[in-house]
């Protein structure tokens, strides 16, 4: 555990001065935030730095290495796929910036990227032996085969894309995504230490431990810098990052079911959208007067502070109780 603190506050701290050097940096390169027209409360945000996630990814790389030295082959393959989201994400921040508009890829281009990266980590997962996902709070085991495939290609693509439309507001999704690795963490050092109960080396396991809590260390440094009023954005490239190491941690753990447990925001975040989308196309009225969710809440008059706030203690009442019942 003291190990485990240890990569926790070094990612901090290494995330915090990476912050205090490339901020300046990008703002040096003028790589400000388009804002998109119709969030009226964001016009003040227009030129804030974007691509923050640089710093608290390469903090994360950085700090897991060094305690790794890359004897973890899980480890390795979940930096790696880490790191092939944030790339998705640099490109489309890039084409954000160079072209001054809030677009970048197009729909189909980012999905077809996630897709292929989703794919090749589930084919992996399913040859390496990775098939089977805990019941939360029980010690039974499913057995998927194959159909972990398009199972896990789901969850990714669920994760990646919940993680992006949550990154709404200042300190929202970095917020909420502290508490997520800090929680999960914990559920697999439980499953190791506490219930005995794995299906893969012990210390593989336990390097996957050391990636969430070097992740939330991390993110703690960079919420200093994204709390309201914001100084820079994590951008696509941290958003999508960070949805890949939801999605990934969880997966090669067999942990998948407790994503939308203890991520249940990213999934009703999601859903609100979804649901705005087609009830529209059928009614041409509105469930919320803005989707996300988030944006829903900030009509009606909800400070992004408080907002996120909540978001917070919800992500955390949730995480206590889901650890909690597997004691």
């Amino acid at each position: 555990m003291k190990t485990l603190l240890l990569i926790s506050v070094l990612s901090f701290l290494l995330s915090f001065v990476l912050g205090l050097i490339i901020i300046p940096l990008l703002k040096r390169l003028k790589a400000g935030q388009p804002i998109l027209k119709y969030v009226s409360e964001h016009k003040n945000k227009s030129g804030t730095p974007t691509m923050g996630g640089i710093f608290f990814i390469l903090s994360t790389i950085i700090i897991c290495i060094i305690f790794d030295r890359f004897e973890s082959k899980i480890l390795t393959l979940c930096i790696v796929i880490t790191t092939a989201f944030a790339v998705v994400g640099f490109i489309d921040d890039f084409i954000k910036i160079r072209f001054k508009n809030n677009e970048g890829l197009k729909p189909s281009q980012k999905m077809f990227f996630q897709l292929i990266i989703a794919v090749i980590a589930s084919i992996y997962a399913f040859l390496s032996g990775l098939d089977f996902l805990y019941v939360p709070f029980t010690t039974n085991v499913v057995y998927l085969n194959w159909v972990s495939i398009p199972l896990n290609v789901f969850v990714f693509l669920g994760a990646v894309n919940g993680v992006n439309l949550l990154d709404g507001l200042d300190g929202l999704s970095s917020g909420v995504s502290v508490i997520y690795f800090f929680a999960v963490a914990f559920i697999i050092f439980i499953e190791v230490n506490v219930n005995s109960h794995f299906y893969i080396l012990k210390g593989e396991y336990l390097s996957i431990v050391k990636l969430c809590f070097a992740l939330a260390g991390s993110l703690l440094a960079f919420l200093i810098f994204n709390v309201s009023k914001a100084s820079v954005f994590m951008g696509d490239t941290g958003s999508l990052a960070l949805g890949g190491a939801v999605a990934v941690t969880s997966l090669m753990t067999g942990n998948t079911f407790y994503i939308p447990i203890i991520g249940v925001l990213y999934v009703i975040t999601v859903m609100s959208v979804i649901i705005q989308v087609l009830y529209f196309k059928r009614t041409k009225k509105r469930v919320f007067l803005m989707a996300p969710l988030h944006h829903h809440f900030q009509h009606l008059g909800y400070s992004e502070t408080k907002i996120s706030y909540c978001y917070m203690i919800i992500t955390l009442l949730i995480a206590s109780v889901a650890i909690a019942f597997i004691l």
